[in-house]
């Protein structure tokens, strides 16, 4: 995740008294809480009783007198840094004290108060899900919430996750990002006031051999099939029309498994879209589609005067990637932090393999670039898992002082309805591997000085390979 403090702001005290700065902790660019210099050291001091110093990253210190302006801006820089650092690190990132600080501060920062409410949760059909949690659950509570509504069994709740949507006017859904576990559900999607903004539930896997754990339930299969009934629709999934044909014969005889069996073996079968953006690949300013899956990035350009194209980067082939934020400065000159300045404009760039012992950078510049960054990084995830013999399957999480509301009733998975026919104004997509290595880039020998060592992330999968596998 990228957590961020872009700006801070003066308070007054509780009684009247003396003002003091909060610091405002944004991820993915959207306000999650308000938090103050002395909140944090104390979060700081936690971490270093449990974990001892030398595993925490360096903390801004005291200061015995008032901040000149200089100097709360210098220190709003080390704590966006410790709080990156701290988020980054696999130990101190997911440790309940670091999450629980995080989720607390954000229901107090929104100021809602703990109580029991109904929340929409929705599948990828549209079909929607209401579930009694309580505003103080996270994600995971949330989520097994849902599991249980639908009566999705315990050793099948990990291949899911939630994720926060936003949902257009014609109803395909722009992907946020997935809700993690410092944060609270109900309030992360009450708190952007916008009916646009939703939950969805959506498998959380890229490896199509997970499929056949998840359909060996009822529950698992046919939220999987109406998953990717929806993705073909969306035109997310690519079909010809004979595949197209298959496929609604399988839908109307009710043979879900064989169905999802043939949804396999077509292109981008499981993947993940995102909104039109733009890349630097082939040349710069190429408007671009990146899809996510199958251990890969997909970019889905039209070259002038050419058939739509697509280029595909392994992230096996990918040493490095970074996310980088800017923001424009108003026309006439520079702007005081935090204050009259545009929107944010997000980059993603890998560094990518493209032939034997030649590296290149390849941007995206997108909105939606830290999620696009997070799918990455859970898709090297799942490659370790893998190659050290491990296994997706999560059991149900063991509570301490509480037990799991099992809703009285399950709510089943609704049939999707049949496909309709194949859209004629979608394009067959040539590859573009053989372009690859004639393709000029923007090269970058290094991260850019802007971007510090913590911001850059390391690829553990990543393999040297040859010409000869291009």
């Amino acid at each position: 995740m990228h957590f961020s403090i872009p700006e801070t702001e003066s308070r007054s005290g509780d009684s009247g008294g003396s003002a003091y700065v909060a610091y405002n902790i944004h991820v993915n660019g959207v306000l999650h809480c308000r938090v103050r210099y002395s909140q944090l050291l104390g979060l700081h001091e936690q971490l270093r009783k449990e974990y001892g110093a030398n595993v925490l990253p360096a903390f801004p210190p005291k200061k015995l007198f008032s901040l000149t302006p200089a100097e709360v801006e210098q220190r709003r820089e080390q704590l966006e840094k410790y709080m990156q650092a701290v988020r980054q690190d696999p130990l101190l990132g997911s440790s309940e004290t670091f999450n629980s600080f995080l989720r607390r501060a954000q229901q107090e920062t929104q100021q809602v108060p703990t109580e029991e409410v109904s929340l929409e949760v929705l599948l990828s059909n549209g079909q929607k899900v209401l579930v009694s949690v309580l505003t103080s659950d996270q994600t995971e509570d949330v989520l097994e919430a849902v599991a249980a509504k639908l009566d999705l069994p315990d050793d099948l709740i990990g291949y899911f996750s939630l994720f926060l949507v936003r949902e257009k006017e014609d109803g395909a859904f722009s992907f946020v990002r997935k809700l993690q576990e410092f944060e609270l559900p109900y309030v992360s999607v009450t708190s952007l006031r916008s009916q646009e903004y939703k939950i969805v539930l959506r498998k959380s896997y890229w490896d199509s051999a997970y499929d056949d754990d998840v359909m060996e339930n009822r529950v698992g299969l046919n939220l999987l099939y109406a998953q990717t009934v929806s993705d073909i629709e969306r035109g997310w999934i690519l079909v010809t029309k004979e595949q197209h044909r298959q496929l609604k014969s399988l839908q109307e005889k009710v043979s879900k498994k064989e169905f999802l069996r043939l949804a396999q073996t077509l292109r981008h079968y499981g993947y993940l879209r995102f909104d039109a953006c733009v890349a630097d690949f082939p040349e710069k300013d190429c408007p671009v589609v990146v899809s996510a899956g199958n251990s890969e990035l997909s970019l889905q350009l039209r070259l002038p005067g050419q058939q739509l194209r697509e280029g595909s980067f392994r992230v096996t082939r990918m040493r490095c990637w970074r996310v980088t934020s800017s923001v424009p400065l108003p026309s006439g000159g520079t702007s005081s932090p935090g204050r009259g300045r545009g929107e944010v404009r997000l980059e993603l760039a890998f560094e990518y393999l493209m032939s034997k012992d030649r590296l290149q950078w390849v941007t995206i510049t997108s909105p939606q670039a830290i999620m696009m960054s997070i799918c990455l990084q859970s898709m090297v995830d799942e490659l370790m898992v893998k190659k050290s013999g491990g296994s997706i399957r999560k059991m149900l999480r063991r509570r301490v002082g509480g037990t799991l509301r099992h809703s009285d009733s399950q709510q089943a998975v609704k049939s999707p309805p049949l496909l309709e026919s194949p859209d004629a104004s979608r394009e067959s997509i040539v590859k573009l591997s053989s372009k690859l290595s004639a393709v000029s880039l923007r090269g970058i020998g290094s991260p850019s000085t802007d971007a510090s060592a913590s911001d850059v992330h390391g690829n553990f999968a990543f393999e040297g390979i040859g010409d000869e596998d291009l």
